[in-house]
């Protein structure tokens, strides 16, 4: 079964959401941290290490 990526982040950040309860705040940090770290020199890097 192939289930698209943006999928996929969707509901395990709703289920994150509803499980763990953390401040709004923080996932909005999360979220606004990972967007420009993805868009920056750094992207490139922390994708070799995770792959």
């Amino acid at each position: 079964m192939d289930v698209p990526l943006w999928l996929a982040v969707i509901v395990v950040g709703v289920l994150g959401i509803k499980l763990a309860r953390p401040p709004w705040w923080l996932v909005a940090l999360l979220l606004l941290g990972g967007y420009l770290i993805a868009g920056s020199f750094l992207g490139p890097a922390l994708g070799s290490l995770i792959n």
